[in-house]
C-alpha cells in the first residue's frame, strides 16, 4: 500500500481566483499547489481585451501570499463576445512573459446565458467564425463551457457537442481545443473519438459525486455546480477516463468559490470551492481506482502538453495522513464553504499546514459589522466575477 508519492507540481488549467479582497484569500489555497492556473475571464465586467487581462494579472501578481515559490504563473484568458475581433486576438497572441510563453494563452467560449454571468457570451457560434479563424491561425487556445441553453439542464452537454461541437471542429480542423469540465460519458466518448486538438478538463467534484449527492434528502447547495453533476453512470466514465493514462484528460478544478451566504440562499450561485485541496481529491480518486501511478501525468503533464508549455520541474509530495476540512473558510471579509466541509481528507501535502486558523473561520470582527459596513460588503460581492 502507497502511503507517499512525489509527483511533478500540478497544473490547473481551469481556476477562478476572483477579483477584489478575495484573490488574495484564493491565491493562499491555489499558489501551494500550482505551477500556473488557467484564470477564467468572467469577472463584472468580464475581461474581454487584452489591456483588461494584462490589468487583472498585475491584481493578482499585486495579490500573491508571502513566501511563496517564484515559479507561480497566472495564465490569462479572453472572454469571447459577439463583438470580438481577429485584430484583439492577434494583439493578444503576440505578448509573451519573460520566459517567452503566451502572456494570454487562451481565449473562453461562453455561450450566452449558460452559466452564471455568462449573458456578455456568444449568441450564435457562427458570429466568431473570423475570430476562430485568427486564433487556428496564431495557435490559440479555445476553452469552452460545452453546453447549450435551451435543452434539458442534464442534457444540455450532449446536445452542444452534436449542434456545435462536431460542426466546429469540422469547420477549423487545426484549432487547439479543451471541453472544459467535461460532465458526461457522451462528452467522454466524444474527446475519445475527435481529433488530436480536442481535449477534455475534469473537476474533482466530477469525479466524486451524482446528483444524487446534491439532491437526495435534502438540497446540499455546496454541491451546486454548473455543468450541473450528473447520474452515476457518467460520473463513473469520467473516473475512467481520467485514471485511464490517456493524454487527453487532464486536471482542471473549476475551483469556483462564492460567500457561504450567496451559497446558502433561495436562488444560490453556481460554483465548488475545491483550492483548498485540489490536489489531495484528485489522489483519493486515483487510489480508490488503484492509479495512483498515473495522478502525476493528469494532474501535471497531460495539460501542460495541451497548452504547449513546458511541465513543471518543481515537485510536490502527497502523504497518507487523514486532516479535517475546516467549516469555512476567509474569503476577503466574509467566508467560502469549501468542499467537504467538515469532512475528513486522506491525504496531505507535506510541508503545507493544514492548520488554517487565520483562514477557517472569519474573525469575530466580520461577523460583527454593523449594519452598513455589511451591506457595503455585499454590494461590492455582487460585482464579483461568478463561475
Amino acid at each position: 500500500m502507497t502511503d507517499k508519492i512525489t509527483i511533478r507540481r500540478p497544473d490547473d488549467f481551469h481556476h477562478h481566483c476572483r477579483d477584489g479582497p478575495s484573490t488574495a484569500s484564493v491565491l493562499k489555497h491555489a499558489v501551494p499547489r500550482f505551477t500556473r492556473c488557467l484564470m477564467m475571464p468572467n469577472l463584472k465586467p468580464p475581461v474581454t481585451t487584452t489591456e483588461l487581462a494584462l490589468e487583472y494579472k498585475q491584481r493578482i501578481l499585486a495579490a500573491m501570499p508571502t513566501n511563496h515559490h517564484k515559479t507561480f504563473q497566472p495564465l490569462m484568458t479572453l472572454y469571447l463576445t459577439d463583438r470580438t475581433t481577429p485584430e484583439e486576438i492577434e494583439e493578444a497572441a503576440a505578448l509573451k512573459n519573460d520566459d517567452g510563453t503566451p502572456t494570454i494563452i487562451g481565449c473562453k467560449y461562453y455561450p450566452a446565458g449558460a452559466t452564471t454571468n455568462s449573458d456578455f457570451g456568444v449568441s450564435k457560434v457562427e458570429n466568431l467564425y473570423p475570430v476562430l479563424s485568427k486564433m487556428q491561425e496564431v495557435g490559440m487556445m479555445l476553452c469552452i463551457h460545452s453546453e447549450v441553453t435551451h435543452a434539458d439542464i442534464f442534457d444540455r452537454e450532449p446536445v452542444f457537442i452534436e449542434e456545435i461541437m462536431k460542426p466546429l471542429v469540422a469547420k477549423f480542423p487545426a484549432l487547439k481545443i479543451t471541453m472544459e469540465h467535461i460532465s458526461t460519458q457522451e462528452a467522454v466518448e466524444y474527446v475519445l473519438s475527435a481529433p488530436n486538438n480536442v481535449k477534455a478538463s475534469i473537476t474533482p467534484q466530477h469525479l466524486m459525486f451524482n446528483r444524487n449527492h446534491l439532491l437526495v434528502g435534502g438540497i446540499r447547495p455546496h454541491l451546486y455546480c454548473l455543468p450541473i453533476l450528473k447520474a452515476e453512470v457518467h460520473r463513473v466514465a469520467l473516473v475512467g477516463a481520467a485514471t485511464s493514462g490517456n493524454p487527453k484528460f487532464f486536471l482542471g478544478t473549476d475551483s469556483a468559490p462564492h460567500a457561504t451566504h450567496t451559497k446558502e440562499a433561495a436562488c444560490g450561485c453556481a460554483g465548488i470551492f475545491s483550492a483548498h485541496a485540489a490536489v489531495e481529491l484528485y489522489a483519493e480518486v486515483f487510489e480508490k481506482e488503484g492509479k495512483l501511478e498515473l495522478l502525476e501525468d493528469f494532474c501535471s503533464s497531460y495539460g501542460a502538453d495541451h497548452y504547449g508549455l513546458a511541465r513543471s520541474t518543481e515537485t510536490i509530495t502527497l502523504e497518507k495522513k487523514p486532516w479535517k476540512v475546516p467549516t469555512t473558510f476567509e474569503f476577503g471579509e466574509l467566508t467560502v464553504t469549501p468542499l467537504k466541509a467538515g469532512e475528513e481528507m486522506q491525504w496531505s501535502i507535506v510541508g503545507l499546514e493544514h492548520v488554517f486558523l487565520m483562514m477557517a473561520v472569519t474573525t469575530m470582527s466580520s461577523f460583527m459589522m454593523a449594519g452598513a459596513e455589511l451591506a457595503k460588503a455585499i454590494e461590492f460581492l455582487l460585482q464579483w466575477e461568478e463561475c
